[in-house]
């Protein structure tokens, strides 16, 4: 679906290049995660690759053709869901989606519109103005739209940015949702969790450069460390220390720390991709 080749772009009056030599493909139907922290070349990449960006170096094929080559049609094949939604505040859910259906060139697209704001959960509001939604709403709105044309190949960017647990699950099923439904997906964003719950590879890319790809449960096997936390009182003060989970049983500070005071609790850490992307980048999610 996505096939990338030594792919570089500089934007004008800069002198360090944005993006530096990419190389990364995506398979049909497989949600690909590109992660890293913010000014790392993600959102970058995702422009080019939707063409919103020209001038790049490199080969950047989508679909099985060059993405220079690609006119407006483009837009019938894929979808796009932006960080931050965007929408005509004056006009309700409903009306905001036969906007988009009359620029797809959906034809007979009422019963779309109606089946995609019941996948988001937005059909009771579908008359309300989108200047009265909630930042939730909103996101899951810009969702249903980047949907409504049933796109081969999804890009979304940072999706669950800013938005409380329950509608970033909500979202999050959506995603799943339109991968079980035969989607290809890339997914930009600096959320280890949702990338480790929703990826089925990610890459990992830090001042315009991947420096790892693969699968994360893989990556975390290899370069993430299971860790366990103690808790114990003492002198009436909680005091914690964690410890590789390997060898525990012969790891003597561990052992002497055990009678040191009463244990309070004792809990289990997994490995995590965002330990992974640190050894491997020597950078932390924050930058």
């Amino acid at each position: 679906m996505i096939n990338v080749e030594g792919l570089a772009f500089t934007y004008a009056k800069q002198h360090k290049p944005t993006l530096s030599n990419l190389s990364f493909s995506v398979a049909d139907g497989e949600i690909f995660g590109f992660l890293g922290p913010s000014g790392s070349g993600k959102s970058t990449t995702q422009k080019l690759l939707t063409g919103m960006l020209a001038g790049h170096q490199g080969k950047a094929e989508l679909l099985g053709k060059p993405i220079e080559a690609w006119k407006s049609e483009v837009y019938q094949h894929i979808g796009v869901g932006f960080e931050l939604p965007n929408h005509y505040e004056k006009l309700t859910a409903r009306e905001n989606l036969k906007v988009f259906a009359g620029l797809q060139g959906i034809k007979n697209a009422k019963p779309r519109i109606e089946e995609v704001l019941e996948q988001v959960g937005l059909l009771a509001h579908a008359d309300q103005r989108t200047q009265e939604f909630s930042k939730g709403m909103r996101v899951r709105l810009n969702f249903a739209r980047a949907v409504l044309h049933k796109p081969k190949l999804l890009f979304l960017d940072e999706p669950t940015s800013g938005l409380d647990p329950v509608n970033a699950k909500i979202v999050k099923d959506l995603i799943l949702a339109e991968r079980n439904a035969g989607a290809t997906i890339f997914l930009t964003t600096h959320n280890m969790f949702d990338a480790d719950a929703l990826c089925d590879r990610v890459a990992f890319i830090v001042e315009g450069q991947l420096r790892h790809i693969g699968q994360p449960w893989a990556i975390k096997q290899e370069y993430g460390q299971a860790r366990i936390e103690l808790t114990q009182l003492y002198n009436g003060e909680t005091i914690k220390n964690d410890y590789p989970l390997d060898n525990l049983a012969t790891n003597q500070s561990f052992l002497t720390q055990l009678g040191q005071a009463p244990i309070q609790a004792l809990h289990s850490q997994e490995a995590t991709l965002e330990q992974a992307f640190i050894q491997l980048t020597g950078k932390t999610l924050g930058g």
